[in-house]
């Protein structure tokens, strides 16, 4: 496959991810344009041009994809209908039939299910009657109520425990669509990061293991300390979603582990994920890199970790105490551009690098050479 030597990639979004994938683009010579629907938004500081509206404004989406060669999206809650609109004009990478799944957690849990991939146990819930049917059903005194559309940092879901007022939780949680997941005591929760191209050649980062402070990833880590048995599955498990939704981009996909070494999905990403932004700084090619090859018709590049790194995430006013990570040698800081530091707002992040053992590099380096080699 002949890699195009200049092309424009559209991007619907305007956070952060979007802000990364745009800079790896540049990299690569590639030109990006934005669509977003908030002003002065990360992404529109380090692009040329932004359009700014509302994601059901055909008329301007009309126009951002005149501009564009093909077009990604950095989040998940952007509208299906957009995407499917904008497929009409160019492609649109993923499609909308991964957006779909990923957008409802009920759609998402029984296509996990479908291929073969476990969950915790769950049941749809429409009305406030169904909570202690489920709970009866399952045999169990804890659960968690999550919204089906829209939740993300921990918003949009809360525990549930026997003898709650079933009526009382589910008019808190104002939605008319829930799912009630059995809560699982794991050991830890984990991520695994998966690049597929238009010839179906896969990269895989991870499992990375992920700590969260009040529902928000708070540090990811790389590797994650677990069996290799169960991190092979994890990926094993990641690469089969892949192939199931015939991707053709970047997706996450969640894990917890629970004490006995099962693997329980949790949820997909779609896009580039906060888990991975330590590629940026550990791998020959990053998350974000991939992102841009796979849209722009290019193989995906090597992952090859050179480096195992801590994610740690700047949340609120911690992006206003910098010193400590400024004055470190092995530690990469990434700001975002946004003005307010509000409680719970991803701010930024900082990566820190700790090289691998030697033998781990000369290994690392005869895979760099057989993989140009081929």
């Amino acid at each position: 496959m002949e890699i195009v030597p200049t092309k424009t990639i559209g991007i619907l979004g305007g956070g952060q991810l979007g802000r990364m994938t745009a800079l790896a683009a540049a990299r690569l010579g590639v030109r990006v344009c934005a669509y977003t629907d908030e002003e002065d938004s990360p992404i529109s500081q380090v692009v040329p041009f932004t359009f700014v509206g509302a994601y059901n404004d055909k008329t301007k989406l009309k126009e951002f994809a005149a501009c564009v060669d093909a077009i990604t999206y950095e989040f998940e809650n952007i509208p299906v209908e957009t995407v499917r609109f904008l497929q009409q004009i160019k492609p649109v990478y993923p499609d909308d039939r991964v957006l779909e799944i990923a957008q409802h957690r009920a759609r998402e849990k029984q296509f996990l299910n479908d291929i073969g991939i476990e969950t915790a146990r769950w049941a749809a819930i429409t009305k406030a009657g169904q909570i202690d049917v489920a709970m009866e059903d399952f045999g169990i005194d804890k659960a968690i109520l999550k919204t089906a559309r829209f939740g993300y940092d921990g918003k949009g879901q809360a525990s549930f425990s026997k003898g709650q007022d079933a009526r009382t939780a589910w008019r808190e949680l104002q939605t008319t669509e829930a799912v009630l997941e059995e809560k699982i005591d794991f050991a830890c929760e984990i991520s695994v990061i998966v690049a597929r191209d238009k010839l179906g050649q896969t990269a895989l980062y991870g499992p990375i293991l992920n700590e969260h402070k009040n529902h928000i990833l708070a540090k990811s880590t790389v590797p994650a300390p677990i069996p290799e048995r169960v991190a092979e599955k994890a990926r094993s498990l990641t690469h089969l979603l892949a192939d199931a939704v015939d991707l053709i981009g970047v997706l996450c996909l969640e894990f917890f582990v629970t004490s006995d070494g099962r693997l329980l999905a949790n949820e997909i990403a779609p896009r580039p994920h906060n888990s991975g932004h330590w590629t940026i700084e550990a791998c020959t090619c990053s998350q974000f890199e991939q992102q841009v090859r796979t849209v722009c018709d290019m193989q995906v590049g090597a992952p090859n970790r050179h480096a195992d790194a801590v994610m740690i995430n700047l949340i609120g006013p911690e992006a206003l105490r910098l010193n400590r990570y400024m004055e470190m040698p092995n530690a990469s800081v990434h700001l975002y551009g946004k003005l307010e530091a509000r409680e719970g707002r991803k701010m930024g992040h900082v990566t820190i690098l700790t090289p691998k053992k030697q033998d781990d590099a000369i290994e690392y380096r005869e895979q760099t050479l057989k993989n140009q080699a081929s």
